[in-house]
């Protein structure tokens, strides 16, 4: 059998942490499928719910580590659903403001029950959740400070 490196440890640590992500996310998309909304527009919901109303693409980019123009697309997606609306910024003309329209905001109370994510980490005790966060913090700021971004100053890991 071949010797296992610590690279290889390591990369092997990641594709089981982003099968899991990725396993988390299909269910959740699952769940919210019932609803008629992506998992990915439902992040949007829950960061301009907690930025607050009129917030920026850019803001909103920031908040959930995605390219600008993923976050644009999300963002025009939702507005042909109805569930936002993009307005110009009335000082600065070429900043776009997205507001949750009150589709949005039954879509947003729809996403808050997640019942996907609550049945998969309930595998977990009270003990081992609060260990994990622990480990994910400590290699989130890591990874942070790899991307050139003080850990202080980026957004908290929590939207609701």
């Amino acid at each position: 059998m071949p010797e296992v490196t610590g690279v290889d440890r390591d990369y092997n640590l990641w594709v089981l942490l982003h099968q899991v992500s990725d396993i988390i996310f299909n269910a959740r998309e699952a769940e919210l499928q019932e609803h008629g909304l992506p998992a990915t527009q439902a992040e949007v919901l829950f960061v301009i719910k907690a930025i607050g109303d009129k917030v920026t693409p850019a803001q909103i980019s920031r908040m959930i580590f995605r390219r600008p123009h993923s976050v644009s697309g999300i963002i025009e997606r939702m507005k042909k659903a109805g569930l936002v609306k993009k307005t110009k910024d009335l000082h600065r003309k070429n900043l776009v403001r997205v507001t949750i329209t009150e589709k949005g905001q039954q879509a947003y109370k729809q996403a808050l029950k997640r019942k996907s994510v609550q049945k998969i980490m309930s595998a977990l005790s009270e003990a081992e959740r609060q260990k994990l966060k622990s480990l994910l913090e400590t290699l989130r700021n890591k990874g942070l400070k790899e991307l050139g971004i003080d850990p202080k100053k980026a957004p908290p890991p929590k939207f609701v």
